[in-house]
């Protein structure tokens, strides 16, 4: 799935020379170039843009840029280094990186520069990665976005495998349009593929200005197996045909609880259908399904015959999910029921036994704490047991997901909560369900090769390929073998020379390959290391590696500069956390559109984060700090309220409009007797008495309540709910935004702090936009500049303080001595914020606003405010 409006050129009144694709792979290791060339056709200076969809498993290795005649070229460096260097000298254009997207396999890389009209700009992306055999082929995906017709439009999959290729095959993966397009020549050792559709060919019809290309454009093979040699390094392929499946002992762990309710169940149901019916009568399997509960289909592992497949579908099928989270339990139930069959002499020896966990949450129920589970986890694990993790959706910890799969022997997988969710679900079990091989060992000659990659494996799966890389020491012997202990003894060939009489292989490929490899290892390392020390050792051997390789990983940067260094860009490959980016998306499906003045502290959609920082909001941060904003005036005026702990203080007051937002006030910890306590906001409330609807929301929860009943939300779990005229959306750990009638919006933002820190507790931010349609009765801290008065700021002279200007305000028929200072505004930025600069009002805002401030407390969180003030 593509994100929606991608496009691989941005810009207006721009023009498309050209856009050309080529992949060169040499025994399985792929080096893909992409390049455009584009003019500012328009009367304008513009932003013009250069996406590509990239596969998550590869690493940029370079990008260049031309633009009018300067060079941009790029070096990979340390991620510190790479910034304090962009940091030196920002660049006119707004920077690269690298963008999370809604998709299983691909990230996109982003550049955008800034151009006078008549430019002439030539982007050029260089990326690898290794190939991996899948269900018996390799399968090299590229991903074709131009969004606009294209002159010279060619793409080219040059393929040279020096061990022979036994298949290869280019499936029509674009649709009909473009059936048969495709160009095939091959021989015994290589092939080549090109797409090159004429200008007319690329229309979506006759007369038509919109292109058709818009997918994916995919190459499928096979090799002759063999072990390859090239520039000191070795690769070795293993890959055995002709074995029959060894008997498993598979339990599924389903997540059941509330948050899978609907589309997620339905699909999951769909694919444990399909998945229960490939189960043979030498497998055993069970089910366990939890929420709060853990319940097990059946206590003991049953043979998989066709009538306790049956049972287990009629079962799988009545699940009604509700409750909460506890997968702590649940495993420890599913590595019982393999422990239990294992000692009772059950299990085959031959076999492979695994779990299979599918959830969509983090625990919320039993034990919480991550950590925790995953050392439970370890301690019960047997050898011979692996853990298989499907996190579904973006409100589950993949990391910890990932985490706990790969410490016992697994693999994990993240499932898009899109229409073919169960077709994913199914590909992956797919991949693990055909064990062939367990405890593979591949050898080499003592002193024949060092700096070897992981060469034992847990287990070989069908339609798959075991890799073991590294460096060839000086011999005088031509042949380097391999002791596996399912496979026979492989010579190699020594291919330096045959590669330099290949037109388009990539030389240097194994000693790029065995890069590749180690980093990708250290990495899955580094992300279970035990100590801190440790890790710090392999972050050096990581950073070491994709400096010297010109690898853009997790910890490294691709800088971008102007041949005399005038002008820079940065590139950063991101994290995966949770929330599937790092400075991507965030794919939290809004019953209603995102208001623009609401900035995503969790990743937000590219579409919201291209937009400029909004100016008309108004905001109540820290104990607690108002940054009114006056649009009219083009002025935010600030004041604290400075009250006591319990104290309900309202902010909007709008009878006519039949809304009422107040805050209660929380008190920091007290240290010592005498010193003062400072107030937040801990609970922020808003009520709508045309439907009776409050939505009251604290640091611990949110409950929706509307007179009848009492609906309670946590923080830990995105979510959208519509009651009448009140919309509430719930960005898990972030913000709560709640919409009233479609006229009045309020985001609640959540700051977390350290739960032993002496003096702070979590609290609440408010923001408000200025362009709330209220009545003309509105009223409250904040209500009553609905109406904005007249200000006028006069008199500017230095002040007590060298550092703040002082002047006179002259508002409401009062002159107020009025400080030039700033707070903070973090809807960017929840840790460090980004500043506001404002007119101070001391004294609590008195004369700014009407009568004083204790004449705003109310007794209720619902609450309106008294009139006349």
């Amino acid at each position: 799935m593509f994100p929606i409006h991608f496009s691989a050129i941005r810009g207006d009144d721009i023009t498309v020379k050209s856009y050309k694709v080529e992949s060169r792979i040499t025994s399985r290791f792929c080096h893909t170039t992409v390049k455009s060339s584009v003019v500012n056709s328009g009367p304008n200076a513009q932003s013009i843009g250069f996406n590509v969809q990239i596969p998550k498993r590869a690493f940029i290795t370079n990008f260049t840029m031309n633009v009018n005649g300067i060079m941009f070229v790029g070096s990979v460096k340390e991620k510190t280094v790479a910034r304090n260097l962009y940091a030196q000298a920002r660049a006119r254009g707004k920077a690269a990186g690298l963008v999370r997207a809604n998709s299983q396999d691909m990230e996109t890389f982003k550049t955008e520069v800034h151009v006078p009209p008549g430019s002439k700009i030539e982007f050029e992306l260089h990326y690898q990665e290794m190939m991996q055999r899948k269900l018996g082929f390799y399968e090299h995906s590229l991903y074709l976005q131009p969004g606009r017709l294209v002159p010279q439009f060619q793409v080219d999959v040059y393929i040279y495998e020096p061990s022979g290729i036994a298949s290869v095959e280019t499936p029509n993966t674009l649709g009909e349009h473009f059936s048969g397009m495709a160009k095939l020549t091959s021989s015994k050792d290589k092939a080549h593929v090109v797409f090159k559709p004429s200008l007319q060919q690329q229309r979506k019809c006759e007369n038509c200005t919109t292109s058709a290309i818009d997918g994916i454009f995919t190459v499928k093979y096979d090799v002759l197996r063999d072990s390859n040699v090239s520039d000191g390094h070795f690769v070795h392929f293993f890959a055995p045909a002709n074995l029959s499946p060894l008997p498993k002992n598979i339990v599924f762990v389903i997540d059941v609880s509330g948050s899978m309710w609907g589309v997620k169940m339905k699909q999951t149901v769909e694919a444990m259908q399909t998945i229960l019916d490939d189960l043979t009568m030498d497998d055993y399997f069970s089910i366990v399904d939890f929420n709060h509960n853990v319940r097990c289909w059946s206590e003991e592992l049953v043979p998989g015959s066709t009538i306790q497949v049956a049972e287990a579908k009629k079962y799988i099928q009545n699940i009604k999910p509700n409750g909460g989270t506890n997968i702590n339990e649940a495993l420890m139930r599913a590595v019982q029921m393999l422990v239990k069959a294992s000692n009772q002499g059950m299990i085959d020896p031959r076999s492979v036994s695994m779990i299979m966990l599918v959830s969509d949450g983090d625990p919320t129920v039993g034990e919480i704490k991550l950590s925790a589970i995953q050392k439970n986890l370890k301690k019960v694990m047997r050898e011979e047991f692996s853990l298989f993790s499907l996190g579904i959706g973006f409100d589950v910890d993949y990391d910890f997901l990932e985490r706990i799969a790969m410490e016992n022997r697994g693999a994990a997988q993240r499932i898009y909560t899109s229409h073919d969710a169960s077709d994913q679900i199914r590909r992956f079990y797919s991949q693990v369900s055909s064990p062939l091989l367990r405890k593979i060992t591949v050898q080499f000659p003592e002193d024949s090769v060092s700096d070897v990659t992981q060469n034992h494996f847990d287990k070989y799966f069908s339609g798959s390929e075991l890799v073991v890389a590294g460096k060839v020491l000086p011999s005088e012997s031509t042949t380097l073998n391999s002791f596996t202990t399912a496979f026979a003894v492989t010579d190699y060939l020594e291919l330096d020379a045959a590669l330099a009489q290949q037109q388009h292989a990539f030389t240097g490929f194994a000693r790029q390959m065995w890069a590749y490899i180690t980093v990708n290892q250290l990495l899955a390392e580094r992300s279970l290391a035990p100590t801190a020390g440790k890790k710090r050792k392999i972050t050096q051997r990581i950073l070491t590696l994709a400096v010297e390789h010109q690898f853009v990983t997790p910890l490294t940067a691709l800088l971008v500069e102007s041949e005399e260094a005038k002008e820079r860009l940065l590139a950063d490959s991101p994290k995966d956390p949770k929330q599937g980016c790092c400075a991507g998306r965030t794919p939290v499906q809004m019953v209603h559109s995102i208001p623009p003045w609401v900035q995503m502290t969790t990743p937000a959609p590219p579409s919201h984060a291209e937009r400029p920082l909004p100016d008309h909001i108004t905001i109540v941060e820290n104990d607690p700090h108002f940054i009114v904003h006056l649009p009219k005036n083009n002025m935010d005026v600030c004041f604290n309220i400075d009250s006591e702990p319990g104290h309900i203080l309202n902010l909007v007051s709008d009878p006519g409009a039949g809304v009422v937002v107040n805050g209660q006030l929380v008190g920091s910890k007290r240290v010592e007797e005498k010193e003062k306590v400072n107030t937040y906001f801990g609970i922020i409330s808003v009520f709508y008495q045309p439907d009776g609807i409050r939505v009251s929301v604290s640091t611990d929860r949110i409950d929706l309540t509307d007179g009848r009943n009492n609906h309670s939300f946590t923080w830990g779990a995105t979510a959208d709910i519509t009651q009448d005229r009140v919309k509430v959306s719930i960005v898990k750990d972030s913000k709560v935004m709640v919409t009233v009638d479609d006229k009045i919006t309020v985001m609640v933002l959540l700051h977390r702090v350290w739960k032993k820190h002496p003096t702070h507790v979590d609290y609440l931010g408010l923001y408000i936009p200025s362009n709330n349609q209220y009545s003309s009765q509105a009223h409250g801290l904040i209500g009553q500049f609905g109406q904005e008065p007249e200000v006028r700021v006069f008199n500017l002279h230095q002040g007590a303080d060298p550092l703040k200007k002082e002047a006179t305000m002259e508002v409401k028929g009062n002159k107020l001595v009025v400080t030039r200072g700033w707070q903070k505004d973090y809807r960017r930025d929840n840790k460090r914020g980004s500043d506001v600069f404002c007119w101070f009002i001391h004294n609590s805002g008195k004369g700014f606003i009407d009568g004083h401030y204790t004449n705003y407390l109310v007794p209720r969180l619902d609450s309106f405010l008294p009139l006349p003030l």
